[in-house]
């Protein structure tokens, strides 16, 4: 699935510098993901007003912004929910600095933790494995800014997004929807 040209991470950081919002795209969509994989309610008025007291203490967003967020919010969520759609958190191109990248995956792991942590009040009775990757989360969130330019330091980014990739999947599994008969292949 291709990712739509308005949903392109400058779209989004122009939007965002626009009106005002203090926010990374990786933040914005860590914190959507963190909604989404917590198992938020999928009304539009559940989980954007979590997302907007997340983001932006609860303050409506100009019409423009809230209209990529609802593209955005749609676009992870069917990406979330087919594997084949390919979901992968919104980072900087490999082009950019590793430094910047790295800085960008820590924010977005930031923000998917807070995400869930705000719908998911039993992540301390999820399952070992869900337990265990949320506290990996926590460490690949505090992970340092200043690394290397090497194909050692960059061998260790693409594990690190994997892995926050692989979580947030897994988390999915254990809050998000259950799977309607369709989806999961039922045949009557």
């Amino acid at each position: 699935m291709a990712t739509p040209p308005s949903l392109r991470i400058d779209n989004l950081m122009a939007a965002l510098d626009a009106a005002e919002i203090g926010q990374q795209p990786g933040e914005v969509h860590g914190a959507l993901v963190g909604l989404i994989c917590g198992g938020v309610e999928q009304s539009k008025k559940a989980w954007n007003s979590t997302f907007l007291e997340l983001m932006n203490d609860g303050q409506p967003l100009p019409d423009a912004l809230q209209q990529l967020i609802d593209e955005l919010y749609q676009d992870t969520l069917a990406r979330l929910s087919d594997a084949d759609f390919g979901f992968t958190p919104m980072l900087p191109e490999e082009e950019e600095p590793l430094a910047k990248r790295v800085e960008a995956l820590s924010l977005w792991v930031q923000s998917f933790l807070t995400g869930i942590a705000m719908v998911q009040p039993k992540l301390n009775r999820a399952s070992s494995d869900v337990q265990e990757v949320i506290k990996d989360l926590a460490e690949i969130a505090l992970v340092e800014f200043d690394v290397a330019d090497d194909d050692e330091s960059e061998s260790a980014y693409m594990e690190l997004m994997e892995f926050s990739k692989m979580a947030a999947l897994l988390c999915y599994s254990e809050f998000g929807p259950e799977p309607t008969e369709q989806e999961a292949g039922v045949i009557h």
